[in-house]
């Protein structure tokens, strides 16, 4: 009876244990981790959760705040004649804002970006899906260079902008590549609403990283886009906009929308689903991050023009 007892015992042991098994699957595909091994992984996914709340608080925070100028102190708003208000999330003044901080732009940034895993994002984006001839807008000062993938997989890259100051840093880096490396990119000051240059059809693969958050109008940007990619080809895009899942987050996001566009000419807050439904692109992936605020996406299938 008691080595019943005992058997009877273990089972329900094994039985719970293998329940909290399925229930934590997510931690290992091993299963025969003892219970000990899964509190300890548990600890630490919670920890690693932890950090990154705090990083994408950090970053918020950090990114929230941006440059900082002698008329910081100032309301973000002005009023002008006729008693309206100017509002820079409905009017960003992009290129002007650019200009102004195009000298400080990277050093601004980097920190925010390591602390989110930005740079991470970049380099999946553009190592597993730019092919071909590409073409980046909004490059700014080149954030991206360094994360395209070799000449056997990427054979032209056109970077444009509308801030010829923010290019200019972008020149800068190119200097420090080799020369082999360097006659592959090129440089272009140009509106994406308006790409004149470049006739329909012309590039595999399209990139904007962090673009529509500052375009005067992100929805005629983006069927742009489509004209001038070729019908097999993709458009990439990494994009920051309010989260869906979680409210409060969008509720910080639209309180100090207006400092964030007055001090980077992004407006941080746009509803990039919505954005995206509008210009017609048809969505091969969507992934989000940081809560819902960073978007992944990767658009194909530019058969049918919108």
């Amino acid at each position: 009876q008691q080595h019943s007892y005992k058997k009877d015992k273990r089972f329900k042991l094994s039985t719970t244990l293998t329940s909290i098994k399925n229930r934590l699957s997510f931690f290992t595909l091993c299963v025969d981790m003892s219970l000990p091994t899964y509190i300890r992984r548990a600890g630490l996914v919670a920890g690693a959760g932890t950090v990154y709340i705090g990083a994408v608080y950090l970053g918020l925070q950090l990114y929230g705040v941006g440059c900082k100028h002698p008329d910081d102190h100032l309301t973000s708003t002005a009023t002008t004649s006729g008693n309206k208000v100017k509002s820079y999330v409905f009017d960003p003044r992009r290129t002007a804002t650019f200009q102004r901080i195009a000298h400080a732009y990277d050093d601004e940034i980097a920190k925010d970006e390591f602390v989110m895993g930005i740079n991470l994002l970049r380099r999946a984006l553009l190592y597993f899906h730019a092919r071909g001839d590409v073409l980046e807008v909004g490059a700014g000062t080149g954030r991206n260079l360094g994360y395209y993938p070799g000449k056997s997989t990427v054979r032209k890259i056109v970077l444009t902008d509308s801030s010829d100051k923010m290019l200019l840093r972008a020149k800068d880096k190119l200097k420090c590549m080799s020369a082999s490396e360097r006659e592959r990119y090129e440089i272009i000051e140009a509106n994406a609403e308006n790409l004149q240059l470049f006739g329909d059809n012309s590039f595999d693969t399209i990139v904007d990283t962090f673009g529509l958050c500052s375009f005067d109008d992100p929805v005629k940007v983006l069927k742009e886009l489509q004209r001038v990619c070729r019908p097999d080809g993709k458009i990439l895009l990494l994009e920051h906009g309010r989260s869906k899942s979680y409210e409060g987050l969008s509720g910080y996001l639209d309180k100090h929308a207006e400092r964030h566009a007055k001090n980077w000419g992004c407006v941080w807050n746009r509803d990039i689903d919505k954005i995206v439904k509008e210009a017609g692109l048809n969505m091969e992936k969507l992934d989000t991050w940081h809560f819902g605020t960073t978007y992944y996406i990767i658009s194909n299938d530019h058969s049918v023009k919108s």
